[in-house]
């Protein structure tokens, strides 16, 4: 059991599982919606804009999710995604590779292909269950229901964006949370007595 917990998620999986989610997204959308797609994926504010409005509110999170975590830390729900998380190798340009990988792969297949067909909320529901083994929500509790009202509240959040900024606004976000939160993840790792020397590696 000891040895399952210590053992790393590699980036070569975590880039696997996002192309695969790249192939379903296209898949969904061939197969279920017959609108001409590439104009709608590209809809929303012109493309300079939806990148300077997606760094400008990753920059905001950015720099709330850095404050915000000095006051969490010691929450068992905030422990509880260190735990999880800190099993993807997150060495060197890991957090960055893996936050790019699921901003787009994850955003193409839930706001690009399932949004349309399902809308925002049914599409955040799914969003959430596809969370569920990374946030380990291997039982239902306080702390299951508060990080699930969590991760919804954030695919709300996408949709939204998706839907009246755009998709690359909605994707740039999503790589902006996750990079924060993965890094913020390391340097908690690296920061613990027990961490190994090749954390920072």
């Amino acid at each position: 059991m000891q040895t399952e917990t210590l053992k790393k998620i590699s980036l070569t999986r975590q880039l696997l599982t996002c192309a695969l989610l790249c192939i379903l997204a296209v898949a969904v959308i061939f197969l279920f919606d017959r609108r001409p797609y590439i104009p709608w994926l590209l809809a929303g504010l012109p493309l300079l804009y939806q990148i300077f409005f997606g760094v400008m509110i990753g920059a905001l999170y950015w720099a709330g999710s850095g404050m915000g975590y000095k006051y969490m830390a010691k929450r068992q729900g905030t422990q509880n995604v260190v735990e999880s998380y800190g099993r993807l190798d997150l060495r060197g340009w890991n957090p960055l590779w893996i936050s790019l990988a699921a901003g787009f792969g994850e955003e193409l297949l839930f706001r690009g292909a399932l949004q349309p067909l399902l809308g925002i909320w049914l599409t955040s529901v799914l969003f959430v269950l596809a969370h569920t083994r990374a946030y380990r929500f291997n039982k239902f509790n306080k702390r299951v229901l508060v990080q699930s009202l969590g991760i919804f509240g954030v695919s709300v959040a996408f949709g939204f964006l998706a839907t009246y900024a755009g998709l690359a606004t909605a994707m740039i976000v999503h790589v902006a949370v996750d990079v924060s939160g993965l890094y913020i993840i390391r340097r908690v790792i690296n920061a613990s007595p027990e961490a190994p020397a090749t954390a920072t590696a």
